[in-house]
């Protein structure tokens, strides 16, 4: 079979009918078989992704459409053509709509009229799959190009914005949310809108010091500021809600200031509500579990279910905390501690994670701005026998 040919997938309940499509469509595309829809999902999961789907209509056990509403399903991707000897309505319909298939075509079919229908279903494929690729790789490269300038205008709110990430993240799989990127995007821009901050602001901020009534007001405007820095980034929009939001209470209090409450709040911001005041509280030194009890204790503040999930989670971290030097710190540890020069500077906030770049900073950082050797870092507890090891 050529690689380089598109890869089609033609499903059928009658072996001879398939052997006779491979025959006639295998100079112009890599053609695979299966005989049943239960055959073809088996097919499709086990193998690289097809460009085309084709599927009989008549089948036993599973007809076309309802092997094609599978297929969107699981390889939303592959363009999906019917093919059938039964050119009734009822069935077009159902595969229509249920399926939402590209062709409909009746058998039998001449070769040139299917051969023309695979090649409009496999350039369709093309055009969806590389807008996906371009729009994927533009909206990784501007939240890329925002936590970068977030990391060095303001390193405490990176990496407060890193711990809420990692904390969403957490919340996220435990309840198997759907749309965990966007979650995921939203925490960590969550904190952009800072580096409009005064370094003295910034700094009263993340030691939990009084602040000034004009500075008040300057940090009620940041979610509002962060969600307009977002505003011509496409496929954001989801997230800017969630950014904006992401300071409102439970019961409606708060910014923005609005009507909405309880339920009507984006999820994701009730979420960051949640994670971003837990976090607040322990960047004073507060313990997990008095920090869990002073947010329940907050009436109306926070969505109960969150906060109940997050009590969980703190309960059950599974990681280890592990004081070793920095040269023997590992991609994926997290620093517990904020990494400081020996003036004070700070250069990497508590609960950033390890990444290769990052550990060519430190190199760095040891090198020429006399960091302390030994920090505290939060490992999982499969890596604590290593780092046990690196530290004796």
């Amino acid at each position: 079979m050529d690689s380089a040919l598109p890869r089609i997938l033609s499903v059928d309940d009658e072996p001879h009918v398939l052997e006779g499509l491979a025959r006639q469509l295998r100079r112009q595309f890599a053609v695979s078989t299966a005989v049943g829809g239960a055959a073809g999902l088996e097919l499709i999961a086990r193998e690289e992704p097809f460009a085309v789907v084709v599927s009989d209509m008549r089948m036993p056990g599973m007809d076309g459409a309802a092997f094609l509403t599978r297929v969107r399903e699981i390889a939303p991707d592959a363009t999906r053509v019917l093919l059938t000897g039964q050119a009734d309505l009822d069935a077009a319909i159902a595969a229509v709509n249920q399926a939402n298939i590209f062709r409909f075509l009746t058998k039998p079919c001449p070769p040139d009229v299917l051969a023309a229908a695979l090649t409009d279903a496999v350039n369709l494929h093309r055009l969806v799959t590389s807008e996906r690729v371009l729009l994927q790789e533009t909206l990784h490269g501007s939240v890329k190009m925002l936590t970068d300038v977030l990391a060095l205008a303001n390193p405490a709110a990176f990496g407060r914005a890193t711990r809420a990430k990692q904390h969403v993240s957490r919340i996220a799989a435990q309840l198997e949310l759907a749309d965990r990127w966007q979650l995921e995007v939203a925490a960590m821009l969550s904190q952009i809108g800072c580096v409009t901050l005064l370094p003295e602001t910034a700094d009263k901020v993340y030691h939990g010091r009084e602040v000034t009534a004009e500075e008040r007001a300057m940090l009620d405007r940041l979610p509002a500021v962060a969600a307009d820095l977002l505003a011509n980034i496409p496929r954001l929009e989801g997230v800017r809600q969630i950014v904006r939001y992401q300071d409102k209470r439970w019961d409606g209090g708060g910014m923005p200031r609005d009507d909405v409450r309880g339920n009507d709040i984006p999820y994701g911001a009730r979420l960051l509500k949640v994670v971003l005041d837990f976090d607040a509280l322990r960047t004073q030194g507060i313990a997990s579990g008095i920090a869990l009890q002073t947010l329940r204790e907050r009436t109306g503040c926070y969505d109960p279910s969150i906060l109940a999930v997050l009590e969980t989670l703190v309960a059950d971290p599974g990681t280890r905390e592990v004081e070793m030097s920095l040269r023997d710190v590992k991609v994926g540890m997290v620093f517990k501690e904020d990494v400081k020069t020996r003036t004070g500077i700070m250069l990497i906030a508590r609960g950033q994670e390890v990444t290769t770049g990052l550990l060519e900073r430190i190199r760095n950082f040891s090198r020429h701005l006399g960091v302390k050797e030994q920090v505290w870092m939060i490992v999982q507890q499969e890596e604590e026998d290593e780092a046990q090891g690196a530290v004796g």
